[in-house]
């Protein structure tokens, strides 16, 4: 089985305070199938909360379908699916159908407010993974595992390494997302309580130490049972947000960022010999490439977000859904003409990584909500790399990993940290990283690049062709300075077709607009 075990069995407890105030002072339990202290009397109860923690990125609910879901609204759609709606539909490598019926209107087209469903929705669904991460570390504690055997012990401190790590990566996307956001630990008391707003820096500098914290706690890089994370999970988010940092706090961290990349680089890991292996059915093999997944099982996660969303919603047209697993294709999303002009040949003859369905599709985009406009791109397919469909053909579900971190985006990162004068690293070896991805891509050196070639602007392109619909776009494109504004235009930005300039508040999302009326402590992100 690809995914933990268990995965699901407990998953209807550890939201923050659910068995506390009246029911502990009665001295009574809850009839409920079980209860938090039966639950954290074994290392086999602690480990399958772990596994709801791990699930809060992957599925939206307890039963087939996100069904009897986690929250409400928008929120059950997933938390990998809102995010790439986030991430990608507002940039220049998305165009949405149905942007009006599914109330992405405003994402498509950066107008959103406070009181925008998605932008709630990915709030929301961060806020629920910080609450149940923060309640396994609450029931985690020294005192409460010194019940068990030292081994047993030594285990519990690993497991609340992991949760220490997904409560900082979720903390990580708020800092991106939303910038100035609550703030919320196990030291806090359950009920009644208004968290304080943390600046961009403070949520910076708070995951900055977490990671730091628990990195020599965490299993060795590729040491981990699949599906958790290893070390250097832990050092591929202090590279990113290195990278990020000058955006996030106005203090460059490049040098940083190149300290953590080579410790990556260090690792044992390799890169995959087919691009398109990454994004398949059978992808979980891909260790040696990828370093901390999403995992995904069209028989365990049964959910239409994950990457059923990133299969089904890219067949348009006169795609076949069953070429690529599944049983149907949603007509949800293609690309832009200004994406496909990244790649010299878009045919994928010359550099494989162009993976675009023409057939009937047009190059240019007049009505988004046509699907035969823009081209749609093949990236994540349910079939595996011998052409076997995912185990639930049946439903349509996808067994394909989302590979959150990998090591090409660490050589990428590598190559930008050096030319923004990191020191750490050296140009020469950047070219050499770079080349490799694209020997990969070209299937021989003929794709290779120079010194020479080697800019920022050469960079933030490789980034598209390397990692696109991988939900790094809107924050590359933020951190070149091409996301607002009008320095880089293209289909459909703002809203009109042949684009126009944004305003640069949208660099982040608002607070929701709900949780500044609950919270006194709150203020309103700049400009909102």
């Amino acid at each position: 089985m690809k995914i933990i075990k268990s995965l699901y069995v407990f998953g209807i407890l550890m939201i923050a305070g659910l068995f506390s105030s009246c029911l502990s002072e009665l001295n009574q339990y809850p009839t409920v199938e079980t209860t938090s202290t039966k639950v954290y009397s074994t290392v086999d109860g602690y480990k399958s909360v772990l596994a709801k923690l791990y699930a809060s990125l992957a599925i939206a609910g307890q039963e087939k379908g996100d069904g009897d879901t986690d929250l409400g609204g928008k929120t059950s759609s997933g938390y990998l699916r809102i995010l790439f709606n986030l991430q990608e539909i507002p940039t220049d490598e998305v165009v949405y159908t149905w942007p009006g019926g599914d109330a992405l209107t405003n994402i498509q087209n950066m107008s959103w407010n406070s009181t925008d469903e998605w932008v709630s929705a990915m709030y929301y669904r961060i806020y629920y993974t910080v609450a149940l991460c923060n309640e396994f570390l609450r029931n985690a504690t020294d005192e409460k595992i010194s019940k068990f055997t030292d081994s047993e012990i030594a285990d519990l401190k690993i497991y609340r390494a992991e949760a220490r790590f997904l409560r900082a990566l979720v903390y990580s996307h708020a800092i991106d997302l939303f910038g100035n956001v609550p703030f919320v630990s196990e030291e806090d008391p359950v009920g009644a309580f208004f968290p304080p707003q943390y600046s961009r820096t403070q949520m910076f500098d708070y995951v900055e130490s977490e990671l730091k914290d628990i990195e020599e706690i965490l299993p060795l890089p590729l040491q981990n049972e699949y599906g958790r994370v290893s070390r250097a999970a832990a050092w591929f988010l202090l590279a990113k947000l290195y990278l990020n940092a000058e955006v996030y706090t106005g203090t460059a961290r490049y040098t940083d960022c190149l300290t953590y990349c080579n410790k990556l680089t260090s690792a044992g890991y390799t890169l995959e010999g087919t691009y398109k292996n990454l994004f398949n059915a059978d992808n979980n093999l891909r260790t040696n490439e990828i370093i901390y997944p999403i995992a995904l099982d069209g028989q365990h996660t049964t959910t239409w977000g994950g990457t059923t969303y990133l299969v089904s919603g890219a067949i348009v047209g006169s795609m076949v859904a069953t070429d690529y697993g599944v049983q149907s294709g949603w007509g949800s999303f293609r690309t832009l003409k200004e994406f496909v002009g990244q790649f010299a040949d878009p045919t994928g003859t010359t550099d494989k990584r162009a993976s675009f369905y023409t057939d009937g599709q047009t190059l240019d985009v007049d009505d988004v909500t046509d699907e035969t406009q823009g081209y749609a791109i093949v990236k994540y397919t349910n079939k595996t790399s011998t052409g076997a469909n995912g185990s639930n053909l049946a439903d349509g579900l996808a067994d394909t990993d989302y590979p959150m971190m990998r090591l090409a985006d660490v050589y990428l990162m590598y190559a930008e940290a050096v030319l923004r004068g990191g020191s750490g690293g050296t140009k020469s070896q950047a070219k050499s990283y770079v080349n490799l991805l694209r020997e990969r891509a070209y299937g021989n050196e003929s794709g290779n690049i120079e010194e020479s070639d080697l800019t920022l602007k050469f960079i933030l392109a490789e980034r598209a062709r390397e990692l696109y619909w991988e939900c790094t776009r809107r924050t590359d494109l933020i951190r070149f300075g091409e996301f607002t504004g009008s320095s880089y235009i293209w289909q459909w930005k703002g809203g009109v077709k042949d684009g126009t300039s944004v305003n640069d508040k949208y660099n982040i999302y608002p607070i929701p607009a709900a949780d500044l009326a609950a919270n006194p402590n709150l203020k309103q992100n700049t400009d909102y």
